[in-house]
């Protein structure tokens, strides 16, 4: 499984990304790679194991806790932390262990269901960092981004905090509150997010015929049913005449990897290759296509939160399909991880990195990404700052609350004449004709309410098609090889 050591985050966080895990309303999801029993060394435990020095060593300072330590310890807590220790001490963010809970909720987000806030976080360096939020989920509805960094969890710090502890934090039971301290890039202060976790039904697929026949296929995770589910959504929309596609991978943490081999399939020509994967002393193993092309044009769209199977899929279409990748530079995670369920007997999981993964052409990703053949930048407004409501923002007032509302107010066409976080006299005018417009009191101050209503009038900009300057790129670049196709005929 080229596991990401994800924690299904979703706040309902889960793991998955040995770091990397999948948090959330989305439990515990990418598992990139083979799934857990697939792999042959999870089929049995190589010989070696505690030399004599060393089982003394760890029996004796066991015994030393139990018949010395101040207070009663409990043994479990014990044995695993001597577990987790040994994990982390790999320096592997994908490579970790998990209790029997939190394997239950692994293997939960592998089907493709799980509770939570919904992201998927890893562990980078101590800190907790989002790899992408999860389509539809709590994490997404409020802004979270990839690559935010969560500083605490209703107040409590997760500096430094093992990764399997800090997505228990995160995770709570439906309806109940998630404040998050969110330290993001380019902003000077944390930001605070209030979110109500949910549990959250994944569906991986989600398919639609635009105008001039180009098909969008979206694949928010590559779970075990992807696979299948996007063969019928292709298969329908090749049947209303389809005539170029659109895959959407974009903030797609990542998945099973034989899933991703399989969709690969359905546009690399038969013999090519899909990817390599490179174990330990050994030259890389090819996956070669066993299917065949297509004779449509194929865009894949993605950006920073496209990660393991993602990449996978991308550069196997971009170098063994002749799609263009359009959008942002992806993740960076190239290794492949298959999770031991069975072999440690009380239900507890370990996930380790088994393997590292090439494109096509030899190139490992692992913390560079894929660069797209067409960059294309969303606007400003999809990733703007939340507002402080605690304070009310006026004339003459200079932070960076302010340049959050000007951002918001310029995204939503309100013109505030600058965005830099000085509150002059535009920037009042603009906040009353908002103010008017959502039927609220035109006093030309950000309250509360106020910031509310900018950030629920920015979120439905941010979800309307028409604004999506990377999905309307992929769109406009399909329907040119579809013109330039019909041209030659």
């Amino acid at each position: 499984m080229l596991k990401k050591s994800t924690a299904a985050f979703m706040i309902v966080a889960a793991l998955l990304c040995g770091s990397l895990l999948t948090l959330g309303v989305t439990g515990y999801a990418d598992i990139f790679g083979r799934a857990a029993g697939e792999s042959a060394a999870a089929a049995v435990v190589p010989p070696g194991g505690l030399q004599e020095k060393e089982s003394q060593k760890l029996g004796t300072t066991l015994s030393l806790i139990e018949g010395y330590y101040y207070e009663k310890v409990d043994r479990t807590k014990l044995i695993d932390g001597a577990v987790n220790g040994m994990m982390e001490a790999l320096g592997d963010p994908y490579s970790n262990y998990m209790g029997k809970e939190t394997a239950e909720k692994f293997e939960e987000s592998i089907e493709g269901s799980f509770s939570g806030i919904g992201a998927e976080v890893s562990s980078e360096n101590g800190k907790v960092v989002i790899v992408s939020p999860i389509k539809g989920s709590p994490a997404e509805k409020a802004g979270l981004k990839a690559k935010d960094v969560i500083l605490s969890v209703n107040g409590e710090t997760l500096e430094g905090m093992e990764l399997n502890d800090a997505v228990a934090k995160i995770r709570g039971p439906k309806g109940s509150k998630a404040t998050l301290k969110i330290q993001r890039t380019g902003a000077a202060e944390p930001l605070e997010y209030v979110l109500t976790r949910d549990d959250v039904k994944l569906e991986t697929v989600y398919a639609k015929l635009e105008k001039d026949g180009v098909g969008v296929i979206e694949v928010t995770q590559f779970s075990m049913n992807t696979a299948e589910r996007f063969k019928e959504e292709l298969g329908k929309l090749e049947k209303q005449g389809m005539k170029g596609l659109v895959i959407d991978v974009r903030n797609d943490p990542g998945g099973v990897l034989p899933v991703v081999i399989d969709m690969a399939e359905q546009f690399v020509p038969a013999g090519k290759t899909i990817v390599q994967v490179e174990e330990k002393g050994k030259k890389p193993e090819v996956s070669p296509s066993k299917g065949s092309s297509k004779k449509y044009p194929v865009v894949v769209l993605m950006n920073k939160g496209s990660a393991s199977a993602s990449e996978i899929l991308a550069g196997a279409l971009q170098q063994s399909a002749g799609a263009k990748l359009i959008g942002e530079n992806s993740f960076g995670k190239g290794t492949v991880q298959t999770s031991f369920d069975k072999q440690l007997g009380d239900g507890s999981l370990l996930k380790i990195t088994i393997a590292k993964w090439l494109t096509p052409n030899g190139t490992w990703i692992h913390g560079k990404g894929i660069k797209p053949d067409i960059a294309v930048a969303q606007p400003d407004y999809f990733s703007v700052a939340p507002i402080n409501k605690s304070v009310s923002l006026k004339y003459n007032m200079n932070n960076a609350d302010v340049k959050s509302a000007q951002t918001m107010l310029d995204g939503l066409g309100y013109k505030p004449g600058r965005k830099d976080g000085y509150f002059d006299t535009a920037t009042k005018d603009a906040v009353k004709k908002f103010q008017s417009a959502s039927k609220l009191q035109a006093t030309g101050i950000v309250d509360a309410k106020t910031a509310e209503a900018l950030e629920l009038a920015l979120i439905k900009a941010i979800q309307n098609p028409v604004n999506d300057n990377q999905l309307n790129r992929g769109i406009a670049e399909v329907q040119k090889e579809i013109q330039a196709s019909l041209s030659k005929k």
